[in-house]
């Protein structure tokens, strides 16, 4: 087994990782999480840390090794701390609320739009405008928000639509009337 590249992985307190073949399972104080890793890579733990390695230096098995420390990296941030999206609605009479397990957005159409909200996430809008993503798996974070945003992603005109915290708009500037 290579272990060219790839530093340990070092686990906080309360967190427990469970090898069981090659099914990885991540257990702390948000939850648990598990992980089959692939072919050819393999998972050892060794006082306080975990390190990944894998059978040969074939490319594939380099690109696997790299994914699957990220993930298992990601599982464990993810029952310790969790993960956090924010995101913002910008522009009059746009609003959001959330509905047992619905997100109802007003973003200007003729119907409002509901969007079931996965097991595992909170969701919480705060002012009508601000929307708040939280939960253990940073993938199903990220993919909650992407679709949110991906229903009025903001126009570069006047800015208005659904955006992450902090994100930039390049703004065009309109028409402008000639001779």
């Amino acid at each position: 087994m290579s272990r060219v590249g790839l530093k340990p992985i070092s686990l906080p307190e309360k967190v427990a990782v469970k090898i069981d073949g090659g099914q990885v399972t991540v257990e702390g104080p948000k939850g648990k999480l598990s992980f089959a890793l692939p072919e050819g890579i393999a998972l050892t733990t060794e006082d306080g840390g975990v390190t990944v390695t894998r059978a040969t230096d074939s490319r594939q098995h380099k690109a696997l090794h790299g994914t699957a420390r990220s993930l298992i990296n990601n599982m464990i941030i993810g029952v310790s701390k969790g993960f956090v999206k924010d995101l913002e609605i910008q522009g009059v009479g746009l609003r959001a609320a959330v509905k047992g397990s619905e997100i109802d957005l007003s973003l200007g159409r003729s119907h409002p739009l509901l969007h079931p909200i996965p097991s595992g996430l909170t969701v919480t809008v705060t002012d009508n405008t601000k929307i708040k993503v939280e939960g253990i798996d940073k993938q199903l974070v990220g993919q909650f928000a992407a679709e949110v945003r991906g229903y009025y992603p903001p126009e570069p005109y006047k800015g208005k639509g659904v955006r992450y915290v902090g994100e930039y708009v390049r703004r065009k500037e309109g028409k402008s009337v000639g001779k």
